[in-house]
């Protein structure tokens, strides 16, 4: 259970702080936005590391299919971009991927 809640909760460090920064730079919204961004950008690293998994490389790599699904997500509740089929079954194949790399082995 504390593994899935610090992958949402560096997802949304992640995403979020992405999102603002594209705000500030790609929308022309205030530079807060983008200092509050690299911000969150990086308790997104912090948050990483409290993560229950003994491996960088295996646990970046979840993060990036756990992140594919949750900015789907953000694109559908934030943007209003509703996804498609093959969003749909692309997070899909993403999950399974991460199920996968983080069944515990020796």
């Amino acid at each position: 259970m504390k593994a899935i809640l610090l992958f949402v909760l560096a997802g949304l460090a992640e995403i979020g702080g992405g999102y603002l920064i594209w705000l500030w730079l790609r929308e022309g919204y205030s530079s807060l936005l983008g200092l509050a961004g690299g911000v969150a950008l990086v308790l997104y690293g912090i948050i990483a590391t409290w993560q229950v998994f003994p491996s960088f490389g295996r646990v970046y790599a979840a993060y990036g299919g756990v992140f594919i699904i949750m900015s789907v997500l953000w694109g559908w509740g934030i943007d209003k971009k509703t996804p498609d089929l093959y969003d749909i079954l692309g997070a899909a194949i993403c999950l399974v991927g991460v199920t996968i790399m983080l069944v515990p082995r020796n």
